[in-house]
């Protein structure tokens, strides 16, 4: 596995729970593997690329559990705390002076995008590595337009939203 960005929500899956956006569902058993499994193999092979400034750390933070349990993404989030720099990069993500991300593409078609994952896709795109999102409807929406403009997104748990949840 090579370095990659983990949007949150990859994370939050692992812990069995859904982000904000889909608080009303549960992922699916599938889904939540997919994403355990992603993780876990992330952090024995791979490398988590970060910001410098602390933006994706600091959003991790919100959502995690920095004492890394109940759950496995919470375990991912303690490890990124305690592993650097053996299994961490950390790069500089600069930014505009309104507070955008300078990496982010300047593309009408992506005007929507969630703006809360915009430093994922700013930190892929200057990088030249996928981000990984497991459940996140946005980045499906924005594919082709994140990827004509040098963002790859790596679907943990596949492209079709109906494996996504519980029924």
């Amino acid at each position: 596995m090579r370095r990659c960005a983990v949007d949150t929500n990859v994370a939050i899956v692992a812990n069995g729970q859904c982000d904000a956006k889909q608080k009303d569902k549960a992922p699916s058993a599938i889904c939540r593997l997919a994403a355990i499994e992603f993780l876990e193999n992330l952090l024995k092979k791979g490398r988590i690329v970060l910001d410098v400034a602390g933006d994706i750390q600091a959003e991790y933070h919100r959502h995690l559990s920095p004492r890394g349990q109940p759950g496995v993404g919470d375990r991912f989030y303690l490890e990124v705390l305690n592993s650097a720099p053996k299994r961490v990069d950390r790069v500089d993500l600069p930014k505009n002076p309104d507070g955008s991300y300078q990496h982010f593409p300047d593309a009408p078609e992506l005007e929507k995008f969630d703006p809360s994952d915009r430093k994922f896709a700013a930190l892929a795109r200057k990088q030249k590595i996928p981000v990984a999102n497991a459940c996140d409807s946005d980045w499906l929406d924005h594919r082709a337009a994140l990827e004509v403009n040098g963002v790859a997104v790596h679907f943990v748990c596949g492209c079709d939203r109906k494996g996504w949840f519980v029924p």
